[in-house]
This record gives C-alpha cells, sequence and structure tokens, in this order.
C-alpha cells in the first residue's frame, strides 16, 4: 500500500493533536509495516518541537503557514461575514493550505488521510477542487462548524452555515470519513447526511514515538496518595465542582487531609482566579499546565489516581485526546462526564466515572476510588482493551476495505 497523511501538527507538546497524530503514524506502520508511508506537514506553528527522526516513514516535507492575513483581507471579511455571510479569511488561509496539497500527484498514492488540528479543518477543506480529495479519509477530530460543538457559544449565524455548506461538500466527493468517536461519528453522520458514512477510529497513543523515560526519580515521591488532572478548563468542563467535592470528603474524613492531595496542572484564562480561591487549602497544589513530557513523566511517575474531565454538561461527543495515553499507564482513572458520554460508553465498571454535574456522586466514586488505591496498587484496566493495537487494526482495515 502506498499512503500519503497530510498532517497539521506533530509537535510532542501542545495540543493532545500532535501527540496523537504522531502516533497514529506509529500505528500506521505496525499495521502495515511494509507500506510506503509519505507525509505532507502543513504546519501552522513556529519552533521545532516535532522530533520527526521518531516517526516511522519513508518521508515528511514541511512547510509553514501563516494564519496571519493581510490587513485587506481582515478589513473585507467584516463585510463579507456580516452582509454575504461567509467568511473571506476562511478561503484565504485554505487557499494557502490548498497551494501545497495541489502539487501532489493522486496517481502515486492508494489512500490519503487527511488530519488537521484545532477548531478550523484547515486541512480538510483545503481539499475541495482537488483531485486528491477522492483518495482522501477525513479525521475529524472535533465536531465542525462549531457552532455544533457541545459546550460552544457560538451561535449560528449565517457565517456558520457557509461553512456547513462547504464542508458537505468535501464530505460527499471524499473518500470516507472518521472520527475518534462514536458519537462524533453519529452526530455527523446526521449533520452531514453523507453517503459517505462516518466510521470511527478512536485516537492512539504509541509511546515509540516520544522519548519518554519511564525510570522513576525521586523527584516524583511523595507521600500522599497524589490525584492527579492535567489539562484544559473549556467546553462546560467544570473543576470547581471536583475541588469542591474534595473538600467536602476531607472535612468528612479527617484521614484525609493527612493522606491525600490533589495536583492540578491547568491550562484556562481563570488560572489565576483558580489558584486564588484554593490558595488557602493545602490538599490541593494548582499549577499551570505543563509541555508533554513533563506532563507525562508526573502522570506516570507522581500520580497514582488520575481524573478526565469531559465536556458538559449536557453532552460530550467527542474523545478526549489524552485518554489512550492515560489509558496506556493502567492506573485507577475517575472520569468526571454528562449522561451522554463517550468515555462512559467505552469504560467498562462504572466505579471509574461520575456524572459531571452530581457533587454526591463525585464525592461517593472519589472516596471509593481513593480508598481502593490505599488497599491495592494493581494495574487497572478502566478502558478494556479499545486502546489496543489489535482493536486499531481490525478498525483501521475496515475503513480500508
Amino acid at each position: 500500500m502506498r499512503f500519503l497523511v497530510i498532517v497539521q501538527d506533530l509537535r510532542v507538546s501542545g495540543t493532545s493533536e500532535g501527540v496523537v497524530s504522531r502516533s497514529f503514524l506509529a500505528k500506521l506502520r505496525m499495521t502495515y509495516p511494509n507500506s510506503i508511508i509519505d507525509v505532507l506537514y502543513l504546519k501552522t506553528h513556529v519552533g521545532n518541537e516535532e522530533e520527526l527522526d521518531l516517526l516511522p516513514v519513508d518521508s515528511i516535507e514541511t512547510f509553514t503557514i501563516s494564519l496571519k492575513s493581510p490587513f485587506f483581507i481582515k478589513w473585507v471579511n467584516r463585510i463579507t461575514s456580516r452582509l454575504l455571510h461567509f467568511s473571506i479569511y476562511d478561503n484565504y488561509i485554505h487557499k494557502l493550505f490548498a497551494k501545497h496539497i495541489s502539487i501532489i500527484n493522486p496517481e502515486n498514492y492508494d489512500v490519503a488521510f487527511v488530519r488537521s488540528s484545532g477548531i478550523n479543518h484547515e486541512t480538510i477543506l483545503a481539499t475541495i477542487g482537488l483531485p486528491i480529495l477522492k483518495k482522501s479519509i477525513l479525521n475529524f477530530h472535533d465536531p465542525y462548524p462549531l457552532f455544533w460543538y457541545p459546550g460552544s457559544r457560538n451561535k449560528l449565524s449565517g457565517t456558520e452555515l457557509s461553512r456547513l455548506k462547504k464542508m458537505i461538500k468535501v464530505v460527499h466527493l471524499s473518500k470516507a470519513c472518521t472520527s475518534p468517536s462514536k458519537l462524533l461519528s453519529r452526530d455527523l453522520d446526521y449533520l452531514y447526511c453523507s453517503n459517505n458514512k462516518f466510521n470511527v477510529l478512536p485516537h492512539q497513543f504509541d509511546e515509540s514515538v516520544f522519548r519518554l523515560n519511564r525510570n522513576k526519580s525521586n523527584e516524583f515521591q511523595s507521600e500522599k496518595l497524589v490525584i492527579s488532572y492535567h489539562g484544559s478548563i473549556q467546553f462546560g468542563r467544570n473543576l470547581h465542582i471536583i475541588l469542591e467535592a474534595y473538600k467536602e470528603l476531607l472535612n468528612e474524613i479527617q484521614e484525609l487531609k493527612h493522606k491525600t492531595e490533589i495536583r492540578l496542572r491547568i491550562k484556562t484564562n481563570e488560572y489565576k482566579n483558580y489558584v486564588e480561591t484554593y490558595s488557602e487549602d493545602k490538599n490541593i497544589i494548582i499549577q499551570e499546565k505543563a509541555d508533554f513530557y513533563t506532563s507525562s513523566m508526573e502522570q506516570m511517575h507522581e500520580a497514582d489516581i488520575i481524573l478526565i474531565l469531559e465536556n458538559g454538561p449536557l453532552k460530550s461527543n467527542i474523545l478526549v485526546g489524552k485518554a489512550p495515553f492515560i489509558a496506556s499507564l493502567k492506573k485507577p482513572i475517575l472520569v468526571f462526564a454528562p449522561r451522554e458520554s463517550e468515555l462512559r460508553n467505552i469504560i467498562n465498571n462504572e466505579e471509574y466515572v461520575a456524572l459531571c454535574t452530581d457533587k454526591e456522586e463525585i464525592k461517593e466514586k472519589l472516596k471509593n476510588i481513593i480508598f481502593n488505591s490505599f488497599k491495592s496498587k494493581e494495574y487497572t484496566t478502566v478502558f478494556g482493551d479499545y486502546f489496543g493495537d489489535e482493536n486499531f487494526k481490525r478498525m483501521l482495515k475496515e475503513i480500508l476495505n
């Protein structure tokens, strides 16, 4: 097989898409060890955080695209967005991506995988009108357009509708579409009404494309049981209710003040407010979000229990990008999820998931997982083999066939 992978983020730190795209390349090589894998890397960031030498591919061609537009485009975009209900800025950016994609000869490949990063899906939309689209499997890591994203504050405007119409054309002309979530694939099937059924291909984590140090260092040792959360606070994720439930638990069971602590690394515009709000709580340690290597080392060697927050409060149809990495650690995990949730559907035991709006359930589940961890340090497979190699191979071959 001859594969082309068009990708927007291969960083070892930054967004979770870099981590899962790197891992996808490793899993693709594992599934088809004798294939040709060429990568077209259209990045929108500066810096050299990619460590491309670790990726098991035949070639990588890299171009940097600036998302800043000329003043004229910005000025005209105000008019087209408000009066004509389309974004000339979007079209300008898509042409920058298309310039590099259009050079590709589709006859050189059997399949092209198109992966984007962020909420704007530039690489996917740039394929419209290009010959490679007919051979492309499009990966939607998040809902598009943004008004369709649960927890988003975007309203259904004329410009959003024009974005939707353009994406419908792309989807209908593609070879196939995927998303990492069963719920998201279901929703996108409904939204785009396409003959191309949206398949499911979960996010992956493959350690071979990262330089991780598994040797435990004394700097991570703690006398207390460490409950860890690393991630962003956005799209309806409520961290406050979890911390308040934990504080109530400490007041009810005094020994937990001496035996446990929550360590948080969060990315949010309200970071200073979080620090000020919990500055008097000695069992709650709040730090800014770290790069992937720092975060992974802390969660590998420091954390005893790992928390995952899904979007909310009513629905989460995405698959959290960090889930496969956390699953690989085989540690106790507690997921805070809405009633309709992707992770809730794949967790094999209800003791590992709590309703994100129910403080009493959160408190009870926290108490149970803490005391279970006191009793046993055995490996835990919260997600079963969902992120395993064999499941990936099966799902990928079903899509390709």
